[in-house]
């Protein structure tokens, strides 16, 4: 940091880009160009583009004040989406805040998976369990205006943080926020079209192996699966049969080598078929959907 704070020169947009892209390249960051360039626009109240077009621009004092601060967050590995307090997804903006697990590109495959399912559906009923920022929940009610979407949270926070997202994206009364465990809080009168999940499923002894951007500045909860990983999704597919509709599907987003595993674990309750796996864009099965035979269940003994 001394090199920026110090160097006597007329530092211009092209400039602190460049300096700063290298300093992060030396800090082993995965997008360097992109984080230096997110930050700067988000420091100069600007968009990325405009950076492009006025890379000859000199900086002023304030500005690389600001930017510098900016920077320093970044280089502890603090996430740029916490440090600029928003994230895309589905090419919308959420507000994220510390607390609150930060919407992953990868999981605009589950909301895929939820559209193609309730297509054909005149008014789906749907239940989402995590919503986390809402970025799910939110991108479904936006491309089917007709749902009734319940959204849950074990967090009180990310249930703030999710209501507020719906209200920015004009949503307000559309989207119904619950805190809650799963499905404990729900009457069994209560039959859903669709459960869909993006569930907590990293092992638990995998988590400190990870990221600091996800290890220091994530919430555990939304992230520790257990010891395989697969523990609150056990839960969940126990549950799932006492609120679907018979025919209904429940989606879950699984990570990389968990879909065979779950798959046994839907194939073991006898409660579900047509189990189906769907790839991201590299070919990893990362979202799993089945659909729902009999609901005259108790209990599994899955879980």
């Amino acid at each position: 940091m001394e090199a920026y704070q110090d160097k006597p020169a007329r530092w211009t947009v092209k400039d602190v880009l460049q300096w700063t892209t290298d300093y992060f390249r030396k800090k082993d960051m995965e997008t360097p160009r992109l984080d230096a360039e997110v930050l700067l626009a988000h420091a100069l109240k600007v968009d990325r583009l405009r950076l492009y077009l006025d890379l000859e621009r000199p900086l002023t004092p304030q500005e690389r004040t600001v930017y510098r601060d900016l920077i320093r967050r970044r280089a502890s590995r603090e996430p740029v989406a916490l440090i600029i307090g928003v994230k895309e997804f589905w090419s919308l903006p959420f507000k994220v805040t510390r607390g609150v697990l930060i919407p992953r590109p990868d999981t605009e495959r589950l909301v895929e998976v939820v559209l193609d399912e309730i297509r054909e559906k005149p008014a789906p009923f749907i239940l989402e369990i995590g919503t986390g920022s809402g970025a799910v929940a939110v991108a479904i009610v936006k491309e089917c205006p007709m749902a009734k979407l319940v959204a849950t949270d074990l967090s009180r926070v990310a249930i703030a943080v999710a209501a507020a997202n719906a209200e920015t994206a004009g949503l307000r009364g559309s989207i119904e926020f619950v805190v809650a465990d799963l499905l404990e809080p729900f009457a069994k009168a209560a039959k859903f079209d669709v459960i869909c999940s993006n569930p907590p499923y990293i092992p638990s002894d995998v988590i400190p192996t990870l990221a600091p951007e996800i290890t220091c500045f994530e919430p555990r909860t939304a992230l520790d699966g257990g010891p395989d990983g697969l523990e609150v999704i056990r839960r969940l597919v126990d549950q799932t049969p006492l609120f679907l509709k018979e025919g209904g599907t429940l989606i879950i987003e699984v990570g990389e080598h968990q879909a065979e595993a779950v798959r046994e674990i839907m194939s073991r309750t006898g409660h579900f078929t047509d189990i189906q796996f769907f790839s991201d864009l590299t070919g990893k099965s990362r979202v799993v959907k089945a659909r729902l035979i009999s609901s005259g269940v108790q209990t599994s003994d899955s879980a």
